[in-house]
Formats: structure tokens, C-alpha cells, sequence
């Protein structure tokens, strides 16, 4: 009788997470599809074929709705551009730029407006997106074999990383390159940054 009584709420809470997880799927087509500014929390329950008290029940506001789905985005984005150690370190820079490459393709205007400043001056999106950062500066020194990076490395793989951003938002907007040519840019001024520093 007790083992029954103790099954009821695990199975509660998983159709509660997975009403979560369904809530947080809509909330990220729609602010990939379009500015933060342009998403209606209506829009985000009616895609997820729920009520917009149940949304409010996990997120009290759109920007907790926003940024809970900006942590889910990175933590994608630092999975699928995780390098394979067995790879060549060039062969690991191909295909983490690969990878960032599609994610950013695929998230599109969200992408852009992330990285342009997404809702404004917000301490929370701006952790996430250093944090995000961060991690991908420690692999590049992981990659490298360096245990204790000088300051020049740090700001060179830093400003790397940067153009990184701003190439693939010009990129998206316009088109005046190939994809090809903006992975070949991209891995040259890596290159070229680790050698300056």
C-alpha cells in the first residue's frame, strides 16, 4: 500500500517536468523566430497547447521565461560544439566552428539578438552568455595544452571569439560570404591570434 502511495507524486512530477520541458520547447521557437521584444507569452502557451496560467505557475515573467530558455540554448550550444579529444587540434577547431556555425543558423534571429544585447542590460542574460563564453575560452586553452594561460592568450582568445560573434552575425544578416569562406576566416584568425600572443 505504501509503495503505491510513494509512485503517485514521481509520476506527477514527471508530467509536471515534462509540461515544463513542453513550455520551454515553445518559448525557444518562438524567440528564435523572432526579437524578444516581439514574443507574446500568449503565443508561447498557445504553441505548447497550454494556458497562460500554467505558464506563469514556472515563470513569473517573460524575462524568467527568456532567460530559463537562453540557459537551455547554451547548455545545447556547449554540448554540440563539445570537441572529441581523439580529433587533431585543427580538426577539433573545424568542427566546434562547424557546430557553432549550424546552432547559430538554426537559432537565427534569436541568435542575433542574444548576442546584440537580447533584453537590454540584463545582469542574468549577460552571466549567461559570459559563462558561455567563459567555457569555451577554457576549452581553447584545454586544447592547447596550456595549464596557465599567459594574459596575452586570454585576451587574444578572447577578441577571437568576439570577431567569432560579430562575423557570424553579419554573416546570418547578409550573406556576402559562403559558409565555406567564413569557416576558412575563422579558423585563419584563430590561428593568427594564438600566434600573436
Amino acid at each position: 500500500m505504501s509503495g503505491v502511495v510513494a509512485q503517485r507524486p514521481a509520476r506527477r512530477r514527471l508530467e509536471l517536468d515534462e509540461r515544463k520541458r513542453e513550455l520551454l520547447a515553445a518559448a525557444r521557437a518562438e524567440f528564435t523566430a523572432r526579437p524578444y521584444d516581439e514574443v507574446s507569452l500568449d503565443r508561447v502557451a498557445a504553441r505548447a497547447g497550454s494556458s497562460k496560467a500554467l505558464l506563469y505557475h514556472y515563470f513569473p515573467s517573460k524575462r524568467a521565461l527568456y532567460t530559463a530558455t537562453l540557459k537551455q540554448a547554451a547548455a545545447e550550444l556547449l554540448t554540440r560544439t563539445e570537441p572529441d579529444p581523439r580529433w587533431a587540434p585543427d580538426e577539433r577547431l573545424r568542427r566546434g566552428l562547424e557546430a557553432y556555425l549550424d546552432y547559430a543558423e538554426e537559432a537565427g534571429p534569436g541568435y542575433v539578438a542574444l548576442l546584440r544585447g537580447g533584453v537590454g542590460v540584463d545582469k542574468q542574460v549577460f552571466e549567461i552568455v559570459e559563462r558561455t563564453r567563459e567555457r569555451f575560452i577554457s576549452r581553447a586553452v584545454a586544447m592547447m595544452g596550456v595549464t596557465d594561460p599567459p594574459p596575452t592568450l586570454q585576451v587574444a582568445l578572447r577578441g577571437w571569439l568576439g570577431f567569432v560573434e560579430a562575423a557570424s552575425i553579419e554573416y546570418l544578416r547578409h550573406r556576402r560570404l559562403t559558409r565555406q569562406q567564413l569557416l576558412s576566416l575563422l579558423m585563419r584568425t584563430a590561428i593568427a591570434a594564438v600566434d600573436g600572443a
